[in-house]
């Protein structure tokens, strides 16, 4: 087994992940990051659209702004229907502050690129991760790529791998109080080749149940529908999701841009 050292060991290649070893290399702190899955995956795996205000100006201040202030879109406020009746809600008016439309893609695709051409260590396709000694001061992490086996000796870890991820169940029993509640509704949400029907985000509020319509891009629409937590794919056909999603979030002079649904799941809500 080959050992390598570094100050901080980061677990998970996501944009907490990234971020994090951004800011530590800013500061001279050496890290390297291991992530399970391949580059291409992480960077191209579509989630969150909206940054919040905070995250655009630290993406901005760390270097990492150019392409989401070139590519991103400015959202200066948000929508609330409620009964057929639609309220604007003016960010920029009331605090001065905005957020961007720029999925979550993109920012990992900049931390990636930014790592790399600083020298960066990002381990990709890094399989058998295991945390070991972290209550130590000597905490250590073993990992197998491309089936050799390696050892990364560390003054920290960083589990930033998320709530499937190896570090949160590697706390002993006790050590961790967990609050979770679970909704007695999911979310059944689609990406469609289709111009976004609004300038800005629609939170729906509607006696069928909640909708929202949000974007990734000009071209790609991300919209969402209020549905049961175990309800079947199945039972919604893209004509059906249609349908629903122009009488959730119809009002006066609305017309829903429909295109090709490339993506579609139900997602069971909790917190």
């Amino acid at each position: 087994m080959s050992t390598t050292r570094t100050r901080i060991g980061i677990i998970g290649a996501g944009p907490a992940g990234l971020m994090l070893s951004h800011l530590l290399h800013l500061e001279g702190i050496d890290n390297v990051i291991l992530e399970n899955r391949s580059r291409e995956y992480a960077e191209n795996r579509i989630r969150a659209g909206i940054l919040e205000y905070e995250v655009a100006e630290l993406l901005r201040a760390t270097g990492l702004g150019e392409r989401m202030d070139t590519v991103g879109s400015r959202h200066d406020g948000t929508n609330f229907l409620v009964d057929g009746q639609l309220t604007h809600i003016d960010f920029f008016k009331l605090t001065g502050k905005h957020v961007m439309l720029y999925s979550q893609h993109e920012v990992v695709r900049d931390l990636i690129a930014a790592r790399l051409a600083a020298q960066g260590q990002i381990i990709f396709e890094a399989s058998d991760v295991a945390v070991h000694d972290f209550s130590t001061d000597k905490p250590f992490i073993t990992y197998k790529k491309d089936g050799v086996e390696s050892r990364l000796d560390c003054d920290i870890i960083a589990g930033c791998d998320g709530f499937h991820g190896i570090c949160r169940p590697a706390f002993p029993e006790g050590m961790i109080v967990e609050y979770d509640r679970e909704y007695p509704f999911g979310w059944l949400g689609i990406l469609a080749e289709a111009p976004p029907s609004n300038d800005e985000l629609i939170y729906a509020s509607h006696k069928n149940g909640f909708a929202l319509l949000s974007m990734r891009s000009p071209t790609i629409s991300r919209l969402y529908l209020q549905s049961a937590p175990d309800e079947p794919i199945e039972n919604w056909p893209d004509d059906r999701i249609w349908e629903e999603l122009a009488i959730r979030l119809g009002h006066d002079g609305f017309s829903l841009n429909t295109g090709k649904i490339f993506q579609k799941g139900v997602t069971a809500m909790r917190s």
